[in-house]
């Protein structure tokens, strides 16, 4: 990370009355910068947003069973809101993934369904709406209002010069079809709404703790699985560098069903996978905005959003994958 970064760190410390001399480390991040001293964290939001101050405020409603760490302070200005923690013992559970045995995976699943359970018991009635959201929907009673925003996205993707048509369309069809399957999708319940392992601490014998929580908000339990789901399918694209190479699919495939059994009730909608398919959609339909294509799609590399949404509307995208890796199926 920047000087300039490490500057902002230093002075978050100095804010929150701390020793801006700390020794600190960057921490990989994606949305946030990060830096690890011996018994603090501190994160920094560069955006022009006060995402942090949120979650400080929705942590105060978290309960123990999560464990999200103690707060040490938080504040800043837009564009540089830091978040200072206690450092939990721990290292991001996908990294210890791929050495764990097979029982040791299944206990930590069992773990993270008993706190994902106290998150999705809690009621988000007073937690701050987010400015935008990761997936393409809205509060509604009906499914055909909460994807308006979608619709509405789609319509946007249509004009890109380097789209593919052909596969909006059937994209566009199949949320016209399905979306009666939302309602209604006004949950009062609180979703952590960026489930990776990343952000699940591991000590080697138990979590200590659920990170990150930019993203909750309202939702039904089944809106955490888009993200999981496809962290477990393509976890690869979501560690860092240093072990990515260690990192498989084959090695989370049995992580959606171990979370069925101890989590019942983030799969207990009717037509689940028709709306994890909708979540999908509306996810990558906001990615293919965010990062147009600026060449012909065969040119396009494999995890483009726009190829990302053929194979759902082929029957051969992540969920499917998924699926077949069991005789279960959704």
């Amino acid at each position: 990370m920047s000087r300039l970064a490490e500057a902002r760190a230093r002075h978050a410390l100095d804010a929150a009355g701390l020793d801006p001399a700390t020794p600190l480390e960057p921490a990989s991040s994606v949305t946030n910068e990060v830096w690890i001293g011996h018994e603090i964290v501190v994160r920094i939001n560069a955006l022009p947003n006060d995402r942090l101050r949120r979650e400080a405020s929705l942590a105060r409603q978290l309960p123990p069973e999560v464990g999200y760490p103690p707060i040490i302070a938080y504040g800043g200005e837009v564009g540089a809101d830091f978040l200072v923690l206690e450092r939990v013992a721990g290292h991001p559970l996908s990294r210890w993934w791929p050495g764990m045995s097979h029982e040791q995976r299944r206990d930590a699943i069992s773990q993270l369904a008993g706190k994902l359970r106290a998150v999705h018991a809690t009621s988000a009635a007073s937690v701050p709406a987010l400015s935008h959201t990761p997936q393409l929907l809205c509060p509604a009673r009906d499914g055909y209002d909460a994807v308006r925003p979608l619709l509405s996205a789609i319509d946007k993707a249509m004009a890109l010069e380097w789209t593919d048509r052909r596969v909006l369309n059937r994209v566009l069809d199949m949320v016209e079809e399905t979306a009666c399957h939302l309602t209604p999708f006004d949950s009062p319940t609180l979703i952590h709404g960026d489930l990776t392992f990343e952000n699940v601490l591991w000590d080697g014998h138990r979590i200590t703790a659920l990170l990150d929580f930019e993203w909750a908000r309202s939702g039904p339990p089944d809106l955490d699985l888009d993200i999981l789901l496809r962290f477990c399918a393509y976890p690869y694209l979501h560690v860092a560098s240093d072990y990515e190479d260690r990192t498989r699919a084959c090695d989370y495939s049995r992580v959606p069903w171990w979370l069925a059994e101890d989590h019942p009730g983030m799969f207990d909608a009717p037509y689940v996978f028709e709306r994890i398919r909708l979540y999908g959609f509306a996810w990558d339909v906001a990615e293919l905005l965010a990062f147009p294509p600026r060449t012909e799609p065969r040119n396009l590399p494999a995890e483009h959003p726009l190829h990302r949404l053929r194979r759902a509307t082929e029957g051969t995208g992540y969920l499917d994958l998924l699926s077949a890796d069991t005789s279960g199926g959704f």
